[in-house]
């Protein structure tokens, strides 16, 4: 599938989303607020089929966070790339854990690196970091490491 005949496809179910296909994948911008939604149609679309989320990460850009999740369709062959802009005081997201079951484990993994608080995850919690590192965020760059003296 081209990534113009996906576009139109997410479309036809999502108007209005932002797209960059520069890349391999095409990769397309959500609201946060609206990402749960999408989720959701990004599955059970017969044309879609995002059965796979591969990938879940953030980004610290100083001003904002981003949450960047990869997608793959293993019963069409394409992929999808879904970025959302979160408030950096306050960055909430619904969880996709109820979607896609590996994202349960990337969430967790994001939410104490990077402080990103998943709505309604159904274990939200340290997954690495041992006990007293709640809310440090040692991924953020403005984590500031005493021991290393590390500042970006």
């Amino acid at each position: 599938m081209t990534k113009e005949t996906l576009k139109q496809y997410i479309d036809s179910v999502q108007p209005g989303l932002l797209y960059d296909d520069q890349g391999e994948w095409l990769k397309a911008d959500v609201n946060a607020m609206e990402w749960k939604a999408l989720s959701k149609k990004l599955r059970d679309t017969d044309t879609l089929q995002f059965d796979f989320l591969f990938c879940l990460t953030c980004i610290d850009w100083k001003t904002h966070l981003e949450m960047v999740y990869h997608l793959r369709s293993t019963k069409l062959q394409h992929h999808l790339v879904v970025k959302s802009k979160l408030d950096r005081t306050n960055p909430q997201i619904d969880t996709v854990a109820d979607i896609w079951r590996t994202a349960e484990f990337h969430e967790r993994e994001v939410y104490e690196l990077f402080g990103v608080f998943f709505l309604n995850h159904p274990d939200l919690r340290l997954l690495i970091l041992p006990e007293g590192w709640e809310g440090k965020n040692p991924l953020r760059k403005d984590f500031e490491d005493p021991v290393n003296m590390i500042k970006l």
